[in-house]
């Protein structure tokens, strides 16, 4: 558990990479002037320093190769549907991630918008399952860190985010605002994807329906409007909205994937969108990697996948058997996520676990946290 909690805090701030020193170095000249943030041109920099801290990853090495997956998209005389497929398939890899926001526009008086965000990750994304119809992937983080005395320390390995995406899906468990998902039929849209969006304990977040397009060597998949619950970086400090709403774009290049982010922070009521206090725009790139070394994750999987099958096959009952539902926010003090970690960190720690109990356990978990 006290893994799990290490890279979860330090993931929840913000963090630079190391990177190699030039082979000379020259006293740089001393600024005149600090810079504008992107889209505020007459705010300071220093007004506007991203939050979060300053800790630093071990060295990263970008993959420059043009990536297999990614010239598989453009093959002569294949389908439509099998460019989308190949284009869903090529987001797995090994990445270095970088997660940045920044507010645009507010609609309160005397508007201040909120200092930036910045984080990273390394991670590797994998495929789990796949059919004609249907891919799921799922994200491990592998995360080391440099300490103050400038030491690595870890790696360390978490369970990280799952996306799953449906061709032409008829319904959706959309969410409501307040920790509530309702079942919603949709109108297919021929040709259609819709990538389902779940937290690291698998639990709902949001599903998210658009097309792919693929022209000119660029594929992109772009959303309709969608709602989902705070983000990980605002939901313990913010208070005063309860939806973020948006539309994402996922751009496919030789080298990874940019995934881009159009988002209103929004107050809903009872379902009813009520205020809406600012927008935002982010971008979250993934860049191929060959190093550090990611295949922890593999190693973590094999030991817990079990585990993380019984509560996907849980909530699979939980989807099918409700119209609608809510979860808790906290049992006995602690999230969801924190449960679940708990009980997969048992799970890797053991040499002969008892599967069977801890199928049982996840299920009890999930079920304790289902409003009643």
């Amino acid at each position: 558990m006290k893994t799990y909690l290490i890279v979860f805090l330090a993931f929840s701030l913000s963090f630079t990479f190391g990177e190699e020193e030039p082979a000379e170095k020259t006293k740089p000249e001393k600024a005149k002037s600090v810079g504008h943030p992107f889209s505020w041109g007459f705010m300071k920099w220093e007004q506007m320093k991203p939050y979060g801290g300053n800790t630093k990853g071990t060295e990263t090495v970008l993959d420059t190769a043009q990536r297999a997956n990614y010239s598989a998209i453009y093959e002569e005389g294949i389908r439509k549907k099998d460019q989308d497929r190949r284009a869903i398939l090529s987001l797995a890899g090994n990445y270095r991630v970088t997660f940045d926001f920044i507010e645009t526009a507010g609609t309160e008086e005397n508007y201040k918008p909120q200092r930036p965000y910045f984080s990273w990750a390394t991670e590797r994304v994998f495929v789990i399952s796949e059919a004609e119809n249907f891919i799921s992937l799922q994200h491990i983080l592998v995360m080391e860190f440099i300490d103050k005395e400038g030491e690595a320390q870890g790696p360390f390995t978490m369970k990280h985010w799952r996306q799953d995406w449906r061709y032409e899906d008829q319904e959706q468990f959309q969410y409501q605002g307040d920790r509530n998902w309702k079942r919603v039929k949709t109108e297919v849209a021929a040709g259609s994807w819709t990538q389902e969006v779940y937290q690291v304990d698998d639990s709902p977040r949001y599903e998210a329906t658009g097309h792919w397009t693929h022209k000119g060597g660029l594929s992109t998949f772009s959303t309709s409007n969608f709602w989902r619950p705070l983000p990980r970086r605002e939901f313990s400090i913010r208070f005063d909205y309860n939806v973020l709403a948006g539309q994402h774009d996922i751009t496919v290049n030789p080298t990874g994937w940019v995934h881009l982010q159009r988002n209103r922070k929004e107050v809903v009521e009872n379902g009813v969108l009520t205020n809406t206090l600012a927008t935002e725009i982010g971008a979250v790139r993934y860049e191929a990697i060959t190093k550090p070394d990611l295949s922890l994750a593999d190693t973590y999987w094999e030991k817990t996948a079990p585990y993380w099958h019984a509560v996907r096959k849980k909530w699979a009952e939980v989807y099918a058997e409700n119209t609608a539902f809510a979860l808790e926010k906290k049992i006995d003090d602690k999230g969801l996520f924190m449960h679940h970690f708990e009980h997969a960190g048992e799970i890797e720690a053991a040499e002969n676990p008892n599967q069977e109990e801890f199928t049982q356990k996840a299920r009890e978990t999930i079920e304790k946290f289902l409003k009643k």
